[in-house]
């Protein structure tokens, strides 16, 4: 469990009924910019899909999902933990074109999280995805991908600005994004865990774009978990930005160019899951059936958090919590949905 301090003399810069309005306001804003921006179109998602079919993300490989049985249906549902792999399929499905993508609302229930103010058991995010070329899978695509959605963030917060002028106290979004890798960031500090290196970094840099997410650094272990069937782990990434509320870095996307057949071969193997080649969606992918395609996902309760101002993420989205959480933040006088 990790310890929740609220910093003292926190209040909310918005009232419940305001926080409420701005955050409908700031989803819509957001939407808008980032489909204009990734040329995307909005879809429907699933909650849940088929423990069968290798469509759910597995994360660190570890989380369990929340599984349960549907009246007439063979296999177990699965309540996603995110649509790294679905948006992939729907893409070949719905017939995208190259340069054309989708953006989605993804609702999840992460059940094994540890609970505090910037994590919670409920996970809404914009998930989007897109079609690219052979010739995209480089980093600088990548970097321009998330140098424009900096930019329709940056752009949301101006506008949120206008409309509750009480939120100008908060430090303005830079549309000035440095790019390191996590093999830098290890090298640079070689004696602190990898949350200790993002904070000190990001401090320093207050949008930060750190790549190469998933793979064994030289010191032989990974700066953080991911998947080995989704971001080619030498062209992914994840935005931190620097918030001043909290003190920290706070990740609001985490995205990447995704897996070929190559990379997908390597990785698996790798990570000691060979036994998902035989899964429907891995077939699909390792026989080249599937488009080349990048994509990501963008927390909407973090861009609340961090946009409006907020220490909790509670105080942006409704979910349950530990009796630790409910005491410091009662204590505070901070009010959860």
């Amino acid at each position: 469990m990790r310890h929740i301090a609220i910093p003292q003399g926190y209040t909310s810069l918005l009232s419940i009924y305001e926080t409420q309005k701005a955050i409908g306001l700031l989803k819509r804003l957001f939407e808008d910019k980032l489909a204009g921006a990734l040329r995307l179109h909005r879809v429907s998602a699933p909650l849940f899909v088929s423990a069968s079919s290798g469509l759910n993300d597995d994360l660190n490989g570890v989380e369990r999902p929340v599984s349960f049985d549907i009246n007439g249906v063979e296999s177990t549902a699965q309540v996603v933990h995110s649509l790294a792999k679905w948006k992939r399929l729907a893409l070949h499905r719905y017939q995208f074109q190259v340069g054309e993508g989708l953006y989605t609302d993804m609702n999840a229930i992460r059940r094994d999280e540890e609970l505090d103010n910037l994590h919670s058991a409920y996970v809404d995010q914009w998930d989007w995805e897109k079609i690219i070329t052979q010739e995209d899978r480089n980093l600088e695509f990548l970097y321009a991908t998330a140098q424009a959605i900096v930019g329709a963030l940056a752009d949301t917060q101006y506008f949120l600005r206008t409309v509750f002028p009480q939120l100008s106290v908060l430090p303005k979004l830079s549309t000035q994004v440095t790019f390191v890798s996590s093999q830098e960031l290890e090298d640079r500090y070689p004696t602190l865990s990898p949350r200790e290196r993002e904070n000190a970094f990001v401090k320093e840099h207050p949008v930060t774009f750190l790549t190469g997410i998933g793979g064994k650094l030289r010191s032989g272990v990974p700066h953080d978990g991911r998947a080995p069937d989704y971001d080619d782990w030498n062209l992914n990434g994840d935005l931190l930005c620097w918030d001043s509320v909290n003190g920290q870095a706070i990740e609001l996307s985490s995205m990447g160019i995704r897996v070929d057949p190559e990379s997908l071969d390597r990785q698996l193997t790798l990570a000691g899951c060979d036994y998902r080649r035989e899964l429907p969606f891995h077939k699909m992918l390792l026989s080249g059936q599937l488009p080349l395609t990048m994509g990501g996902g963008i927390g909407q309760s973090r861009v609340s958090m961090f946009l409006l101002g907020k220490y909790h993420i509670g105080e942006v989205q409704s979910s349950l919590w530990d009796e630790e959480n409910l005491r410091a933040c009662q204590n505070a006088g901070v009010t959860l949905l």
